[in-house]
């Protein structure tokens, strides 16, 4: 069965799924129990399954990923949710030093199935502290999952595989995302939690990214098809691990790579893939993998974002660099 919904809908519904789905499924953050959650994404949960298993937390991120690592200890499986992006660095030392290591402390014999919500990103005219890409830390630090989906299916899905997965799983939602709408296939998923995908087939050129900036680059190959230039686009959906089998693929075809993502470059998820593609693909690029990112300051006032993040227009810029070559 197919509907129709918008990203936040659909991640309330995957949540949905995994409460019914399983006793020991636990979501508690910041106003995520009768109020639904800044944005709704919990919205009715806490009335459907009581106190017990949707709750809210005092206003403390340490605690909130400190509570949830003594609960998958004690066996449950819980979904936190950092209200904000740039509320997660009080939970740093929580998720890089303790969750992420515990796995392996355990020598194997111990699991901690912790979900980690995290909307993130730029585009929706928010304050200091609301509209960050930190996914690069976490992608970076060995033991934690790291996945962001960009469509309403995805996010039905990949929500519902992270909590069954025995790992701990950082899920970064674009929040300039959870309001356009999407069709939602309620029956099979597209693909597994860390598979990348080609959305869009070409032969000129590769475009990837990840999260909000897959719109953008399906806009930018839009354009770009009208002007006679065919742009193959890859979506990540996994950023720790990355698929790259599809990416490499790619590359191979059409011969060049450009890398889009609303993060600063430096240092970045970006830099990752152009030296592996670089690597895996070197006798196949024509022109060397560029980058299109946010500028490496911090985030600006609200008023001027559209000049910090990277647009339709300077993706299309990168790609007549890379043709030019």
């Amino acid at each position: 069965m197919t509907t129709t919904w918008t990203m936040s809908r659909a991640l309330n519904a995957g949540l949905d799924a995994a409460l019914a789905a399983d006793g020991k499924v636990l979501l508690l953050g910041e106003d995520v129990g009768p109020l639904g959650g800044v944005f709704r994404v919990t919205d009715s949960l806490a009335a459907k399954y009581g106190p017990s298993r949707v709750f809210d937390s005092p206003l403390g991120e340490a605690g909130i990923v400190g509570t949830a690592i003594g609960l998958a200890m004690r066996g449950y499986r819980p979904i936190c949710e950092i209200q904000f992006d740039g509320f997660i660095y009080p939970a740093f030392n929580q998720i890089t030093s303790q969750l992420a290591k515990l796995t392996a402390r355990h020598e194997g014999k111990a699991s901690f199935p912790v979900v980690i919500r995290v909307p993130y990103g730029g585009h929706v005219g928010a304050v200091e502290h609301h509209q960050e890409s930190p996914e690069a830390y976490f992608a970076h630090t060995a033991g934690l999952r790291v996945v962001s989906p960009s469509t309403p299916n995805d996010a039905y899905w990949m929500i519902q595989q992270a909590v069954q997965s025995n790992d701990p799983v950082v899920f970064f939602e674009p929040k300039s995302r959870y309001w356009p709408k999407g069709e939602v296939d309620e029956e099979s998923p597209a693909a597994t939690l860390h598979t990348s995908r080609v959305v869009r087939g070409g032969t000129d050129l590769t475009l990837v990214g990840h999260g909000a900036m897959v719109a953008m680059m399906l806009q930018a190959a839009e354009v770009a098809a009208t002007e006679g230039t065919s742009i193959e686009v890859v979506d990540l959906r996994s950023l720790s691990p990355i698929d790259f089998g599809p990416l490499v693929r790619s590359v191979e075809k059409t011969g060049r790579l450009v890398v889009a993502q609303e993060a600063p470059g430096f240092a970045s998820l970006g830099s990752e893939i152009a030296a592996t593609v670089a690597e895996r693909a070197f006798y196949a690029l024509h022109a060397p993998v560029l980058r299109v990112s946010s500028f490496d300051t911090p985030f600006p006032p609200a008023k001027l974002e559209s000049l910090y993040l990277p647009d339709a227009d300077r993706i299309l810029e990168a790609v007549d660099r890379a043709l030019d070559y």
